[in-house]
């Protein structure tokens, strides 16, 4: 298969793996996807997954990219907190929670980093996006529990305010129901506490 014919027949499909080509041509050889890369044509996002040179990334497609590379995960913590608009730093590279080991990935795209959750923390997440440019992202409520949960060391009203949590946005768009039926799901009474803490930072900040 020649390279203008496989951008024709997966144009829209946002990152491509050897197995989507073989969609199309099953004696496909991996060896051409080494010649397009050297001539430019590809880019190598994370092993065995690629994009097309010329494709402008934008935030949103690093979701995508980060949901695909390493599976079964959803965009939470730093990333989902900024998505919200909770935090006001920038943050470097994208974060994930994920039922498999802890891991970080790094491309020319982005650095990818990756926390484990137990099986029966993976949960609080929507779809988002359309078409081949749809993501997994924390819901505001489940982002605010998995930032807590893996970071068991805020515990104060201090280190809450040091967060510098934007108390109208936070208070738009989280919803206090879900928050504490979520917590409960999570069957952890220090989590609870603190986060309750946390929520009466907010409340009187």
């Amino acid at each position: 298969m020649r390279f203008l014919e496989l951008k024709e027949k997966i144009q829209d499909q946002l990152i491509f793996t050897t197995n989507d080509i073989k969609k199309f041509d099953s004696s496909f050889s991996l060896q051409r996807l080494t010649e397009w890369q050297k001539r430019g044509y590809i880019k190598k996002i994370a092993k065995g997954y690629y994009i097309f040179s010329d494709y402008i990334i934008r935030e949103e497609d690093l979701f995508v990219f980060a949901n695909r590379i390493y599976q079964p995960s959803y965009i939470s913590l730093e990333s989902a907190l900024r998505y919200y608009n909770f935090i006001p730093e920038g943050v470097f590279g994208i974060t994930s929670v994920s039922t498999r080991k802890t891991n970080k990935i790094m491309s020319s795209a982005a650095e990818f980093s990756y926390r484990a959750v137990k099986p029966t923390l993976f949960f609080g997440y929507q779809v988002l996006g359309s078409g081949f440019k749809k993501f997994k992202m924390a819901t505001p409520e489940k982002a605010v529990i998995d930032y807590f949960y893996l970071n068991a060391n805020l515990k104060t009203e201090n280190d809450f305010k040091s967060l510098r949590i934007n108390k109208d946005l936070f208070q738009e768009k989280v919803n206090l129901s879900s928050l504490k039926e979520m917590l409960e799901n999570t069957d952890n009474k220090s989590l609870e506490k603190r986060v309750s803490v946390f929520l009466k930072t907010i409340k009187n900040a």
